[in-house]
C-alpha cells in the first residue's frame, strides 16, 4: 500500500489478523491503547477484531498480509 501524507486510516477493525512490513515512510500505529512509531524495516502484527488506526507521518509504502485473506481486497 502506498501512503501519502494526506491519507488517513481511521480506527477500524476486521476479522483478519494483519501483519505488515514498512518498506519506506514513517507511521504511528495505534491499537490496544498503545502507540507504535514505525519506520523503514519495522514489522507489526495486529490481532483479529482489534480496533486500530494508522497516522501517516511521512509518505511511503507498506506491505500488509491478512490471515485469513481479505476477500474484499481480491
Amino acid at each position: 500500500m502506498l501512503y501519502k501524507i494526506t491519507d488517513s486510516v481511521p480506527f477500524h477493525q476486521h476479522p483478519n489478523e494483519q501483519s505488515g512490513y514498512v518498506i519506506s515512510g514513517s507511521y504511528k500505529l495505534k491499537f490496544d491503547g498503545k502507540e507504535f512509531l514505525l519506520n523503514e524495516g519495522d514489522t507489526y502484527s495486529i490481532p483479529a477484531n482489534v480496533e486500530h488506526s494508522i497516522e501517516i507521518i511521512e509518505s511511503g509504502e507498506v506491505v500488509d498480509v491478512f490471515t485469513p485473506i481479505r476477500q474484499d481486497y481480491l
